[in-house]
């Protein structure tokens, strides 16, 4: 099935960055058509309470804040739909994008396909995410104040969210598989020079304990070196293993930089490719907030805008 259509815009994703390109690009009547993917509203709708949003000095639910942002958009002639992108062609205008079979034309394209953070693969995890589980410290640190937290990973990113969470636990330990760390010396030396951080090495965490009533309780190690197993208490769990940009239908088609993030030009969202845009977390490897995520779906909508206007 071919849409004979040429839309002045689609949007691939959602997210904060993706809806609030949505809401902009509706409001310049742009008619945008959002695919949301297969994780419509973003990583916020695996997270609980937000509470560093503004406009919510209550917290929000982050899926009730997700339908918000979608009845916002749509409330401005946005159409969403919950289908996934399955490949696209961007060599020629109007750029091609298909959903399996279906064939769609259009002159532009934001894409706000987010990044997934890295998991261990263990079956608790879909069951404690945002119940002490989390795999952000600047989202969800504040909910921990004065607990034991463990960190899982031996890289910058976990040793970042280690020292950050000490602002707010009592004690938090560092769950590395290897015997050496792969972060950079600075980062190291600031961990060991925390007399909150204690460390264990060697060690993978097999499994994660709790409700999602009572949180998390405890996790099981086990040693890599001799296999034994114990149980270790601790009131949440951080995984500060990075992050994969959700770009493997761009690869060869736009330029990605070594971490497979989308590039785009300094202080905008203008791929290298001609009429098509980035935004959110697939462009962004440093903050991955929602706030800085809508801020630049924004941007993504203004910057399309301007090149229809010039075409």
């Amino acid at each position: 099935m071919t849409d004979k259509t040429i839309h002045k815009t689609i949007i691939i994703g959602s997210g904060p960055a993706g809806l609030t390109a949505a809401i902009y690009a509706a409001r310049a009547n742009l008619s945008p058509i959002v695919f949301e993917g297969n994780q419509p509203g973003g990583q916020l709708t695996i997270t609980t309470d937000v509470e560093n949003y503004p406009g919510f000095p209550d917290g929000i639910l982050g899926p009730d804040m997700m339908d918000l942002f979608r009845k916002q958009a749509q409330k401005f002639g946005a159409e969403c739909f919950y289908k996934h992108v399955s490949k696209v062609d961007f060599s020629s205008s109007p750029f091609k994008v298909y959903v399996q079979e279906e064939e769609y034309l259009t002159e532009s394209v934001i894409i706000s396909t987010g990044a997934s953070a890295r998991m261990l693969g263990l079956d608790a995890e879909k069951e404690l995410m945002g119940y002490g589980v989390s795999t952000c410290a600047t989202c969800d640190g504040y909910f921990f104040k004065e607990k034991e937290i463990v960190v899982v990973g031996g890289g910058d990113s976990a040793m970042e969210e280690a020292s950050f969470l000490t602002k707010f636990a009592s004690k938090v330990t560092l769950v590395h598989r290897r015997d050496e760390f792969r972060a950079s010396k600075i980062m190291i030396d600031r961990v060991l020079d925390n007399p909150k951080i204690e460390i264990i090495k060697n060690a993978v965490v097999t499994d994660i304990l709790g409700s999602q009533k009572d949180g998390v309780s405890s996790i099981l190690l086990k040693d890599t070196i001799d296999g034994k197993e114990r149980n270790f208490e601790c009131d949440g769990v951080f995984y500060g293993i990075g992050h994969k940009p959700n770009t493997d239908q761009f690869k060869g088609i736009i330029n990605l930089n070594d971490q497979g993030y989308i590039v785009t030009n300094p202080g905008s969202t203008l791929t290298n490719v001609a009429g098509i845009f980035a935004c959110g977390d697939v462009q962004d490897d440093h903050y991955r907030q929602a706030i800085t995520a809508a801020g630049s779906g924004c941007m993504a909508a203004i910057d399309a805008e301007k090149y229809l206007e010039d075409l």
